[in-house]
């Protein structure tokens, strides 16, 4: 740690042995101290460069001795501008205020809008805006990042889910971080909401295409989530009640602008109405979740803040004699540090446990009990070094220690691999270069250095355990021709070290899912093409290819039963390959009454592994050709907006039976080639409309109305299949379905 300390000083003061004075600082709201990232900063006399804040809300740029005009803007803060005679060493900090919406309706056209995502110029990832996504139709009203990502072009899920594939990956290639934790199960109540509060969160990053080199350890996205710090100026609450869950957030200044804390807290109480009506009165089954959100933060000086995050839910599911429990546990201890004009240091201790218990009867009346756990310790150091105008560097090394074990198996179990406690270290040097080649052409390239020791427990005695090293590039150039005419392309490579085993498909009403390491990481090789033009009033389009390579994928045999009490590792078939590739159009309108977005995604995604259909290609389970999602909001007036969503997808790729026989009686299937059959495409409208009540300087409130699955369509979520009573030699499929037509109300509050 001393050494990479050492080098990354002696670049910073290589950079000013070249004639140029830096300028850095932290962009900042004015009313809550909140970090702002993302924000922009152009200087008029040089209008080629720009530089975004990074995550933290720090930039840092260097320029010659002379006289500059710089600009800072963000989309849901007012433009401040600040002017400057440059000869030394700067620091200026920047307090943003918020852009006021208090107009005459006739003026409403003309606002700035709050927009439910934006694109991160250059590297081409998705941001989300939390307040510009709380008027968008969701499942039982609580407003959902998770959900709001499922409506972007080349994801894909399942109703009920939180999980979701991207560009054709299992949901397990997805890495989630919150506050740089790894979150193992990001689900609630079976899938219906995910485990991220938004009162909470300050901001929600997606990488699917260009993944900088920072991040590792899955193939298919990131998902970066960062926790609010709490307003450090005054306090504050908000929340909200809905007719199955209710939250509460409170924040403030311990020591005003100098320390700051938040607490968010949620829960449902879908168990009350499940043990109050029709048959299930007077019983006390329990279907509920909570979870709470916590963070301190301490401005020890100006350059360096002290941050202390954590997360810890838990849903309680128990009918009759089955019960199914499972919940997170998440910790990080950050520390920001400015160490000179050009140089600025995050370093991040993390720990993660997901863990979950599975409790039921067996045929004789033994209970059987299951409580697997995967536990994550990690250590990140991470630098961003601003080199002139034209480079911006970040390095840095990362270490992550993994803890797998499953307690409390029966002895009636077969799976010794599952019964022993197995551990993994993987670790990782990086480096990537945000580069400005010229006005037009800017380019981010870089490498990832990871090194997997699979540990002890992985193998059978007599099975030796091999190290493995593993170079990851990752380039990406992007080509502005002008303002409004942006192509760009990429290459990235990924490995990864751990997967899961399920019971299959999206969604899943028991959570039994068992986090594995891999002695031999999966690796995938992605390359994509993306163009985009801006139109006037707002209008945006933008078009993406992909094609992905995968290998070392990992499956079940055919005929191989999903379930943890066999010897997993030989229902496994490894060193598996697979491809996907496809088409994506995201068509955005930003300004006006009217806002909203077209995704479009058509793609195809296939496995290949000797000794599953023959050894010839299948459809993976993730695999849907066509995917579309419309979302719309209408602002009828400053107090009433009107939304909606419109999805359809492809059917899951599923196999279906071609026959059926009988031993000792029992009648058994014969299935198909594998993933060959499809389920029925899948449909919905959501509507909502919300009200603002009038405001006052402290207290603001509105009411939010929806109904979910407008028009009633009984989608599928499964399909079992059973023997025709009325006709012994014919079998029948049976669909389930979750939803019908579901209505919500909530009223949401903040004073």
């Amino acid at each position: 740690m001393m050494k990479i300390t050492t080098i990354a000083i002696f670049l910073s003061a290589f950079c000013y042995a070249q004639k140029n004075y830096s300028i850095n600082g932290v962009v900042k709201d004015q009313d809550t101290g909140e970090p702002i990232s993302g924000a922009l900063i152009t200087i008029k006399e040089k209008p080629e460069i720009s530089i975004e804040t990074n995550e933290y809300g720090f930039y840092a740029l260097s320029l010659p001795e002379s006289d500059y005009t710089l600009e800072v803007n963000h989309n849901r803060h007012k433009i401040e501008v600040k002017s400057i005679h440059l000869d030394s060493a700067k620091k200026m900090n920047w307090a943003l205020q918020k852009e006021e919406y208090k107009i005459d309706e006739i003026q409403l056209k003309n606002i700035k809008k709050y927009r439910a995502f934006s694109t991160q110029s250059k590297v081409g990832a998705e941001m989300l805006d939390i307040q510009g996504i709380s008027k968008l139709p969701v499942l039982l009203g609580e407003r959902d990042v998770i959900k709001t990502l499922q409506f972007l072009p080349g994801i894909s899920s399942q109703e009920g889910s939180s999980g979701f594939s991207v560009r054709g990956g299992n949901l397990d290639q997805n890495l989630i971080l919150l506050d740089e934790a790894p979150v193992f199960n990001n689900s609630h109540l079976a899938g219906f909401f995910s485990t991220f509060n938004s009162d909470a969160l300050r901001s929600v990053t997606l990488y699917k295409g260009n993944i900088p080199s920072q991040y590792g350890g899955r193939l298919s996205s990131v998902v970066d989530v960062k926790m609010k710090e709490g307003n450090n100026q005054k306090f504050g609450v908000a929340g909200g009640i809905g007719l199955i869950s209710s939250r509460l957030s409170v924040d403030g200044p311990i020591q005003k602008g100098k320390s700051s804390f938040i607490i968010s807290a949620r829960r449902t109480y879908a168990d009350i109405f499940l043990n109050s009506s029709g048959e299930n009165s007077g019983k006390k089954d329990k279907l509920y979740f909570y979870d709470l959100n916590a963070k301190l933060n301490y401005q020890v000086n100006k350059n360096n803040s002290v941050h202390l995050s954590s997360y810890f839910g838990r849903d309680i599911m128990s009918f009759d004699k089955f019960k199914n429990n499972w919940g997170n546990l998440i910790a990080t201890l950050r520390w920001n540090s400015i160490i000179n004009s050009n140089l600025f240091s995050n370093t991040s201790v993390t720990y993660s446990n997901y863990d979950y218990k599975i409790s039921a009867f067996d045929l004789n009346g033994n209970v059987l009990e299951i409580n697997p756990n995967v536990r994550n310790w990690g250590l990140k150091q991470d630098f961003s070094h601003y080199l002139g105008i034209k480079h911006t560097f970040h390095y840095g090394l990362q270490a992550s220690y993994y803890d797998f074990f499953t307690r409390k198996l029966p002895p009636s179990f077969s799976s010794d691999f599952l019964k022993r406690e197995r551990t993994m270290w993987e670790n990782a040097v990086y480096i990537n270069d945000d580069y400005q080649i010229s006005e037009k052409l800017f380019m981010n390239y870089g490498f990832r250095l990871s090194m997997l020791n699979p540990g002890k427990g992985n193998n059978n005695k007599g099975e030796t355990t091999k190290s493995t090293v593993n170079f990851e590039p990752r380039v990406m150039a992007n080509y502005e021709f002008n303002k409004n005419n942006t192509v760009r392309a990429g290459y990235t490579r990924l490995t990864q070290s751990v997967q899961t085993l399920s019971n299959g498909g999206y969604g899943q009403m028991v959570n039994n899912d068992v986090w594995l390491n891999l002695n031999k990481p999966l690796t995938m090789d992605q390359v994509n093409l993306s163009y985009t033009k801006k139109f006037d009033k707002g209008y945006e389009i933008t078009g993406d290819v992909f094609y992905k390579k995968m290998a070392n994928l990992v499956d079940y045999k055919d005929d191989a039963g999903v379930d943890i009490s066999d010897n997993v590792k030989n229902n496994l078939l490894f060193n598996g390959i697979g491809r996907a590739y496809g088409f994506e159009l995201l068509a955005k309108k930003t300004k006006g009454r009217l806002t909203g977005w077209i995704s479009y995604t058509l793609s195809k995604t296939e496995r290949k592994i000797e000794g599953i259909n023959k050894g010839n290609w299948y459809n993976a389970n993730s695999d849907k050709t066509h995917n579309l999602s419309v979302v719309a909001s209408y602002e009828l007036s400053p107090s009433i907006t009107f939304s909606g969503a419109f999805v359809y997808s492809t059917g899951n790729a599923v196999t279906f039976p071609v026959g059926k026989y009988e031993i000792d009686g029992q009648t058994m299937f014969q299935y198909g080639k594998r993933n060959s059959n499809r389920m029925p495409a899948y449909h919905r409208l959501d509507l909502n409309a919300t009200y603002e009540r009038k405001t006052t300087k402290r207290f603001k409130s509105s009411w939010s109305v929806g109904v979910y699955n407008a028009y009633g369509r009984k989608n599928p979520y499964a399909i079992n299949f059973l023997q025709d009573e009325n006709n012994p030699d014919k079998i029948k499929g049976v669909q389930t379905s979750l939803f019908s037509v579901v209505p919500n109300i909530s009223y949401n509050f903040k004073f």
